[in-house]
């Protein structure tokens, strides 16, 4: 592939509703631009995008694919993203690299929620932005009906710039707005043809649309539109570019991606009316100066590259994606790493077509590229030079919040697994793996259940080790609402030394439920030597974590040595910390054991007619509202007290409610008593545990 300088670069990523068309939109732009022979079809598992075996067998994209493709003299990098919500990470990364997006909706489908979400990831990026509606040739799809859906959600800057023209319930051409001319597919040629009559008002009504959003573009162009003024093709197309570049008018395409038709108008407007790297702007900090780098994607300043994306696959190896943010990056360019403190050598540079490399010399500022063999360099980073050390602000990524727990089924693979899933947090940012210790449990958090259940796919298919997914346990804690008042005598006689240890406790709240204990001795006359308060204690150490009521650990007690006795000779550290665990037992259970469970404050973001549902449904899960917040954008954040046990589940719960529009975040704030049926339960549950404790 050729080199091209930054104004002859466009890179866009593809989003929109799950199953839209996003990835065949790829194949047929691959496909016009000569990258492949035939077509390709999801339901084949034979698209350049999607080539991972879990895509194949899904039919679906579950990560970022790019396909660079040379057009009218210019390379279009497409970044194809998955359109379902668990991979919405993958689609942020895109969007972080690209500098425009096309927002592909169907036809047949219409907008649906994935295009709400496309057009906040735009917003949040601050991406230009167009629409292709695809499907046309499906009998039953409806071009105006999404023009107008998008008209009401986004008001007047939808524009759109084509018009089907149908025959016998067949999808025969199109009329471009813009030159009011009408065209028709006749095999493969597209030949010039009259509008027909009852495309006519509409036409008139979207140039109407059109000519409004053009004039506002410019006072002089405003002026002439109100003196009546007809503008030139030219002028239209000028003030077009401008006013899509910085939002003010979004363009509506559309097509047919089965057939290829209204694919290359398409990929003209790409290079037409989407700006390219060197419209944007971007910096970053020169660490050492603290000044700010103004990048700009300038191939005349200081080399430096942001890792957008990593890929690390078992087949083709590990790959960091790249943005060339300034300069132009060579083969065998020296580049530094600081957050890595590794300086090194690109060896060969690469562009990824689907999962194909194919090696170039040189990027250009604004291009895309990937990097083999980077061993310390991780998503997020920023490579530049040691006299130039620049940093780039990493990608603010969804937190994951749906967790399970896992655990190796076979017991020598539990290495192999850690390593596994080590990797494929290298590649995905909104994957994580927590040792939850006091549980005795290994968590992994996703995006949702299907993202976590990839995950367990692709380590048999692709890392050839098995895990069991399975609900999580929750942390419950044990304390006490009274005072106890006990003693025990722990006494053995084996022949020679014996074991005696005695000791006389009080236990209570002690009302600190970050300690698990405290401890004070009152003891008198020398009942109990002081030599011995430490094994006391330490046996006090050793029952806090198993306590008797239903072996979770123990917080928030007091515990008193105030009496006991002790034999000259039996007597021995091991003895009184024996009486101590016993006494412990015994005086918990006796000072009314209570179950803690850990609250946390839930925050949910919904459209405002969700908000009833949410509230009667967190009542339900033993929720407290607290409060709501109405946002900009016709949103309400509710606010809550659950419980962690009520959350089991309530990613897809939410999305069930919502249509897939809310979203939440949680986090722990504090722990409150356990009701008293969840807390039977509990201890019937774990009284094999207890069992276990109670064997000396």
């Amino acid at each position: 592939m050729n080199i091209y300088t930054t104004d002859k670069i466009r890179n866009v990523c593809l989003l929109g509703h799950g199953g839209a068309g996003k990835t065949s939109l790829a194949e047929a732009m691959a496909y016009l631009a000569g990258l492949t022979s035939r077509m390709g079809k999801v339901t084949d598992g034979n698209t350049v995008s999607d080539f991972g075996k879990e895509e194949i067998k899904r039919q679906i994209s579950v990560s970022t694919s790019m396909i660079p493709l040379e057009w009218n003299g210019c390379k279009i990098n497409i970044l194809d993203t998955p359109g379902f919500f668990d991979f919405v990470g993958e689609a942020e990364e895109a969007a972080s690299a690209a500098d425009a997006a096309i927002i592909v909706v169907s036809g047949k489908a219409g907008v649906e929620v994935g295009t709400e979400k496309a057009w906040d990831i735009c917003e949040k990026y601050k991406l230009p932005r167009m629409f292709f509606v695809t499907d046309m040739d499906i009998d039953n799809a409806s071009y105006r009906q999404v023009v107008e859906d998008l008209t009401a959600m986004y008001g007047k800057k939808i524009a759109p710039f084509h018009l089907p023209i149908r025959e016998n319930e067949k999808f025969v051409g199109y009329i471009n707005v813009i030159a009011e001319q009408g065209y028709r597919w006749e095999g493969k040629e597209v030949k010039e043809c009259e509008i027909p009559e009852a495309n006519k008002e509409y036409l008139e009504n979207y140039r109407e649309t059109l000519m409004e959003a053009v004039a506002e573009s410019s006072e002089d162009l405003m002026e002439r539109y109100f003196g009546g003024e007809k503008f030139s093709e030219n002028e239209i197309r000028q003030a077009l570019r401008v006013s899509v570049n910085d939002g003010s008018i979004i363009p509506i395409s559309m097509g047919s991606n089965i057939l290829c038709q209204g694919i290359y108008t398409l990929m003209d407007d790409i290079v037409k009316y989407l700006p390219g790297p060197d419209s944007r702007q971007v910096a970053g900090i020169d660490l050492k100066t603290n000044d700010i780098f103004e990048a700009n994607y300038d191939f005349a300043k200081t080399k430096s590259a942001y890792i957008f994306k990593t890929i690390v696959d078992p087949f083709i190896g590990k790959y960091s994606m790249i943005k060339v943010m300034s300069g132009v990056l060579k083969t065998d360019d020296l580049m530094f790493n600081d957050e890595k403190q590794v300086e090194e050598k690109i060896g060969k540079i690469y562009l990824l077509q689907g999962n194909k490399p194919i090696e170039v010399s040189e990027l250009h500022a604004g291009d895309i590229g990937a990097l083999a063999k980077i061993t310390a360099a991780r998503t997020g980073n920023t490579l530049s030079t040691k006299s130039h050390i620049i940093r780039y602000g990493k990608v603010d990524l969804p937190k994951p919040y749906t967790y399970k727990r896992y655990h190796a089924v076979n017991k020598g693979d539990v290495d192999k697994i850690a390593q596994s899933l080590q990797k494929m947090m290298h590649e995905d940012q909104t994957l994580k793996v927590v040792n939850d210790v006091e549980n005795k449990q290994t968590l992994i958090y996703g995006m949702g259940d299907m993202h976590l259940e990839l995950v367990q796919s692709r380590l048999e298919n692709e890392y050839k080790v098995k895990i069991d997914l399975t609900k999580p346990k929750v942390a419950f804690r044990e304390t006490v609402k009274k005072k106890s008042d006990v003693e025990y005598k722990y006494k053995k006689q084996s022949g020679g030394h014996g074991q005696y240890g005695h000791v006389k406790m009080r236990f209570e709240n002690s009302g600190n439920l970050e300690a698990p204990y405290t401890f004070e001795e009152e003891v008198v006359g020398g009942a109990v030597p002081k030599n011995y308060f430490p094994a006391v204690e330490k046996g006090l150490q050793e029952s806090v974590l198993r306590g008797p009521l239903a072996a979770y650990p123990v917080v928030g007690i007091k515990a008193t040595l105030y009496d006991g006795s002790y034999h000259p000779v039996d007597s021995s550290e091991m003895a009184f910390k024996m009486a101590t665990i016993q006494a412990f037992k015994k005086g918990i259970m006796e000072a009314s054991p209570i179950l803690l469970e850990p609250i946390e404050t839930l925050k949910v973001t919904v459209p405002d007619k969700y908000t009833g549902d949410i509230m009667g449904d967190l009542n339900k899960r033993r929720g407290r509202v607290l409060g709501m917040n109405p946002t900009a954008n016709g949103k309400t954040v509710i606010e809550a007290e659950i419980p962690m046990l009520s959350l089991y589940g309530y990613c897809t719960d939410l999305r069930s409610m919502t249509g897939g529009r809310g979203d939440f975040e949680y986090e722990f704030v504090r722990y409150e008593q356990t009701p008293s049926d969840i807390q039977d339960a509990q201890v019937k549950e774990r009284a094999e545990k207890v069992a276990e404790n109670n064997i000396e």
